[in-house]
């Protein structure tokens, strides 16, 4: 998993709340193996008609093809625990989505995939959603280390990150590096049980 730091980024405005699991990745495109495919799963019904053609979506337009932060309303990845959804952000390059709550199963897919979820009170992410539309390509600076947002003006606002999840964002950590971290105290534990019941490892 790539480490998240610090990420300044073309950051594109999604106003709408509720954006679900299934229209970050729709159902059928559930089963894709984890590639760079997954960049044209992301929102596939809403930025693509049924022979291809580009539909008037946000993200089908510049600068936004190239965003790397999500300015978000309430409520995102709410819906199904698919973490295709979260494959197909990180795959089309978005790293962190800033909104005033999320799905806590997909805030959690999120973490665990290199992905920074972030929240900001409703009325922050209202705010800087309006400079984003005032300034189409602005962008904003997203500092796991700090826990801070900075947004076009420069305004600085603090979130609130679980240690752990911080940690492990940081350093590149997904749950099975996070468990090689503690081999030793697993060996430890091993010799230790089968000096005490070496009678549970007699081949028989």
């Amino acid at each position: 998993m790539q480490p998240f730091t610090k990420l300044t980024g073309i950051a594109v405005p999604i106003d709408e709340p509720n954006v679900d699991t299934n229209q970050l990745c729709p159902t059928r495109f559930n089963k894709v193996p984890r590639g760079p495919r997954h960049a044209e799963i992301l929102f596939h019904d809403r930025r693509f008609e049924a022979d291809g053609r580009d539909k008037d979506f946000i993200l089908n337009r510049e600068p936004y093809r190239h965003a790397q932060i999500v300015v978000a309303d309430r409520n995102w990845g709410c819906g199904s625990s698919r973490e295709s959804a979260v494959y197909a952000l990180y795959e089309f390059g978005i790293r962190s989505v800033i909104a005033s709550s999320f799905g806590d199963i997909h805030a959690s897919n999120c973490c665990k995939n290199g992905l920074l979820p972030v929240v900001l009170a409703q009325e922050d992410v209202v705010a800087i959603r309006r400079q984003l539309h005032a300034q189409p390509g602005a962008t904003v600076t997203v500092d796991l280390a700090a826990q801070t947002v900075t947004d076009p003006a420069g305004k600085v606002y603090r979130f609130e990150i679980h240690p752990v999840r911080k940690q492990c964002l940081l350093e590149g950590l997904d749950d099975i590096s996070r468990t090689r971290q503690y081999a030793e105290r697993f060996e430890m534990f091993e010799e230790a049980y089968r000096r005490e019941t070496p009678w549970l490892f007699v081949e028989r």
